[in-house]
C-alpha cells in the first residue's frame, strides 16, 4: 500500500477542503458519499482507499459470515449493530475463500475478542484480508440517508494517522464515477474458476463440520458467488454436490448426469449476469430436472421463465426480515442480502408468487405450476441468521425424489 493513497495528499491535518466539512483532531479515516456527504472517523484493517455502493445490514450477529458472502462484491457494508467484532474470528465462520465486500463501516471501536470460538482478532483478521474499515461513524444518520435516498455509492479511506490531508473532493469524485451496480456482472469475478466436488455437511457443537459419506441423490450447483453454507445444507440433506462455475452451459451441467440442479446466490445485476446464464437456465428448465434457486439465482430463474427484475432504492440485508409462505399462511423470519428484486407483475401465468415480504411486500418467491422448478429470494441456509427456513432444502430433496 503506497505511503500516500489516492486522495490524499502530505500535509497538515487542520487543512479543511473547501465546501466540505472540518477534520476533527485524531480522525485518520472518512466515508464520503457521492453527494458530498461526509463522515469522519477512525481507521481499521487495512489502510487505503475503497470505493462501492453503500449499503447497511442489520444483523446482530454473523459479521464475518457477512463479510465474505460473495453476494457483498462491488458494496461497502454499515454495520447497523454497534458492537462489530466483539466475538472475534475463526477460520470456520467464513463463506469463501476470498472476501469479495469492498469495505466496511462501524459504530465502535473493535475491542478485544471475548469468546472461546475467537482465534483472531477481527482487526488483525480485516488486514490478512485486506479489506479497509472505518470505525467511529454516526451509523444511525448513515443509515437513515440510504433509508431515505438510495445506497448510494461512497469512497472509504484509512490513512496510518492524521498527518496526511485527505483531499474529500476526490473521494467525492471517485465515488461519482463509480458505475454502479446496475448493469454490472459480478458472478464471473466471485465464481469459481473449475468443477468440483463438495461433501462438507453443516456444522454442530463440539464436533465441526461433518461429511456426507453416502449420498442419495446428485445436484449440480451453478456457482454465481455460491455461499459454503448453502452447499452444506444440500450435502447435509443427502446429496452428492458437484459446483460448476457460473459460464457453465446447459450441456456441461447434464453432462454430470444430475438428479437436481442448483442456482446458487451471487453479486451484481441479474440481468446482466443473466446475459450469458438466462438462455442456459432456460435449457435445463426445459429438461424437466428439478431446479432450486437463491437470491441471484431466484432472480435469474424469474428471467429465465418470463419475468424481469428491478434495482430496488435501499435492498434487504439482515437476519430479522419477516416473509409469508403464501400457500401456508405461515410466517418465517429469514436472511436476507439483495438489492435487486423480481416484478411480480411481470411473471407469467405459469409462474406463481409464493413468498412474500411483510416488510416492504416484495416477491420473495416462486414456483412453476408445470414444472419441478422453485425458487426464494432470501437465504434458508441462515449464515448468519434464523433455521426458519432449512425446510425448503428437504422440499427440493422431496421434489428430487417424487420425479
Amino acid at each position: 500500500m503506497p505511503s500516500t493513497p489516492p486522495g490524499t495528499t502530505p500535509g497538515p491535518a487542520s487543512t479543511v477542503t473547501p465546501g466540505f466539512p472540518k477534520r476533527p483532531p485524531g480522525a485518520n479515516a472518512a466515508v464520503v458519499l457521492d453527494d458530498g456527504t461526509v463522515f469522519w472517523g477512525r481507521g481499521a484493517g487495512t489502510e487505503g482507499v475503497a470505493v462501492g455502493e453503500v449499503c447497511f445490514n442489520t444483523s446482530i450477529t454473523g459479521y464475518q459470515e457477512i463479510l465474505t458472502d460473495p453476494s457483498y462484491a462491488g458494496q461497502i457494508i454499515t454495520f447497523t449493530f454497534p458492537h462489530i467484532g466483539n466475538v472475534g474470528a475463526n477460520g470456520e465462520d467464513v463463506e469463501t475463500t476470498t472476501a469479495s465486500v469492498r469495505g466496511c463501516i462501524m459504530r465502535a471501536d473493535i475491542t478485544e475478542p471475548s469468546n472461546w470460538r475467537a482465534a483472531q482478532h477481527l482487526d488483525a483478521w480485516l488486514k490478512a484480508n485486506n479489506l479497509v474499515a472505518v470505525t467511529g461513524v454516526d451509523t444511525r444518520r448513515l443509515t437513515r440517508r440510504i433509508r431515505d435516498g438510495g445506497a448510494p455509492n461512497g469512497a472509504i479511506i484509512h490513512l496510518p494517522d492524521d498527518s496526511h490531508e485527505i483531499d474529500l473532493g476526490a473521494l467525492r469524485f471517485m465515488a461519482k464515477t463509480w458505475p454502479g451496480l446496475e448493469g454490472m456482472d459480478l458472478a464471473k469475478e466471485v465464481t469459481c474458476a473449475q468443477t468440483y466436488t463438495w461433501d462438507q455437511t453443516t456444522w454442530s457443537l463440539g464436533q465441526g463440520y461433518g461429511r456426507q459419506s453416502d449420498p442419495r441423490l446428485h445436484v449440480v450447483a451453478v456457482d454465481y458467488g455460491a455461499k459454503r453454507n448453502i452447499l452444506r445444507c444440500l450435502a447435509a440433506a443427502g446429496c452428492r454436490v458437484t459446483v460448476v462455475p457460473a459460464t457453465a452451459t446447459a450441456e456441461q451441467v447434464l453432462s454430470h448426469n444430475p438428479d437436481g440442479v442448483f442456482l446458487s446466490n451471487g453479486p451484481g445485476d441479474p440481468a446482466a449476469t443473466g446475459e450469458y446464464a438466462v438462455p442456459e437456465i432456460r435449457k435445463l428448465a426445459e429438461t424437466g430436472l428439478p431446479i432450486f434457486g437463491i437470491c441471484l439465482g431466484h432472480q435469474m430463474l424469474a428471467l429465465a421463465l418470463g419475468g424481469k427484475t428491478y434495482k430496488m432504492q435501499r435492498g434487504q440485508r439482515g437476519a430479522n426480515h419477516p416473509v409469508k409462505d403464501l400457500e401456508t399462511g405461515k410466517v418465517e423470519i429469514t436472511s436476507q442480502n439483495h438489492g435487486f428484486s423480481v416484478d411480480r407483475d411481470s411473471l407469467p401465468e405459469n409462474v406463481v408468487e409464493t413468498h412474500r415480504s411483510l416488510f416492504d411486500g416484495t416477491v420473495e418467491g416462486i414456483r412453476s405450476t408445470d414444472r419441478p422448478i422453485f425458487s426464494v429470494q432470501y437465504h434458508p441456509e441462515a449464515s448468519p441468521g434464523p433455521q426458519d427456513s432449512h425446510y425448503l432444502f428437504q422440499r427440493f430433496i422431496r421434489m428430487i425424489e417424487e420425479r
